[in-house]
């Protein structure tokens, strides 16, 4: 395992908001998560398939998390870094590409350093490109600090050998269908470098300032534990609720704007106190661990099978067909859609409401409630 920065540029949205996080993370151990390793698998893949594209020796990696999903997105990713590989070369004669490039902005940040995943350099512009294989949260390039500081850091490496005046950086995340590219002039980054960046660096490496909690605490170790969190949430359960019909509009609206983010961490909390109970022995006053409801199993179906055969009883097996992707996975997407295309179909989803800010488009609610009310009747 590599060394990790305390103010990692993952990290950096968190610890630039909530100072202090950094350094109470430390008292938490980093458990790379399921998704965490398949995002890695999905990284080397990545590196491999662009060293090869650009003619350099590399030797495939294997992972026990390869699948077609991972192979299309990662072929994706190289033709977006080809495209911008060719577009640089319009207007450079030798554009340089990186990858995997180790970047150090500890001028800026103390003990400040990342990878980043490619760099394009053409005369007096850089591109920075960042993969994202994670499907849960979308990821925008638009004053992304992580982005910011990976620029600063391919800045320290060449602004010296070239004289450039532009960075734009990309968010390269598939399976979200989102690429999102941000540009900023290299003195507007140096400014905020300058001014914002280093100062609250400082801060969070010293441990110091005010715990501010926010959507920053997504991925904080120290969330569930956290009592300026746990204050914040807190205060909606405070709150002497009314009746729905009783309530206005306004106060329905700011409910449902707090609601998801105060069950998520509800959600955390009773994950936390549940596994302290039954990994660690953990008593807390007033709850107790108890057996969860089960389902009935047969113990040998093989045996099953032959003791209700020789009853009599003979319609006991059920046949039905594999699931789409796993018919996908067999024929090969071309051959799926060849020969099974038309016979697919797609039935609108359930009605949901949700933010104004997420980039679904709405839907037309009358047709989309007898539509999918005509699907219920036909189940």
């Amino acid at each position: 395992m590599g060394k990790h920065s305390i103010l990692s540029p993952s990290g950096s949205h968190r610890w630039l908001n909530c100072t202090p996080s950094a350094r109470l993370e430390q008292e938490f151990d980093d458990n790379e998560s399921e998704a965490a390793r398949e995002g890695t698998a999905a990284h080397a893949l990545c590196e491999h398939k662009l060293k090869k594209a650009l003619h350099m020796r590399s030797k495939r990696p294997v992972s026990d998390y390869d699948s077609d999903e991972m192979e299309e997105c990662s072929d994706a990713y190289v033709d977006f870094v080809m495209e911008q590989y060719e577009l640089a070369k319009q207007v450079c004669k030798d554009p340089i590409v990186l990858i995997e490039q180790h970047l150090d902005f500890s001028c800026y940040v103390p003990d400040g350093f990342g990878t980043g995943d490619c760099i394009i350099i053409s005369d007096d512009k850089l591109h920075i490109v960042d993969f994202k294989y994670g499907l849960g949260v979308l990821v925008e390039a638009e004053d992304n600090p992580q982005m910011k500081l990976y620029a600063l850091g391919a800045l320290e490496l060449y602004d010296a050998l070239y004289d450039i005046k532009e960075v734009s950086m990309t968010i390269f995340q598939p399976r979200r269908e989102n690429v999102s590219t941000w540009t900023i002039s290299v003195d507007e980054l140096k400014a905020w470098a300058e001014n914002e960046l280093k100062p609250k660096a400082q801060m969070a490496y010293n441990g110091e300032g005010e715990y501010l909690p926010g959507e920053w605490c997504t991925f904080c170790r120290a969330a569930v534990r956290c009592r300026a969190r746990a204050e914040e949430k807190l205060k909606l359960a405070q709150t002497e609720f009314k009746m729905p019909p009783l309530l206005t509009d306004a106060e329905i609206e700011e409910i449902l704007t707090i609601l998801p983010d105060l069950t998520k961490w509800a959600n955390e909390i009773t994950a936390y106190a549940t596994d302290a109970a039954v990994s660690h022995g953990k008593t807390w006053s007033g709850f107790k661990v108890v057996e969860g409801r089960s389902n009935r199993k047969y113990r040998d179906e093989g045996k099953v099978a032959e003791a209700a055969i020789e009853a009599g009883y003979k319609d006991i097996y059920r046949q039905s067909l594999i699931t789409l992707t796993e018919m996908q996975k067999l024929m090969g997407k071309e051959k799926f859609e060849a020969i099974l295309g038309s016979l697919i179909y797609k039935p609108p989803g359930k009605p949901t409401l949700v933010p104004i800010t997420d980039k679904r488009p709405a839907m037309n609610v009358t047709n989309a409630i007898n539509e999918f009310n005509e699907i219920k009747e036909e189940m």
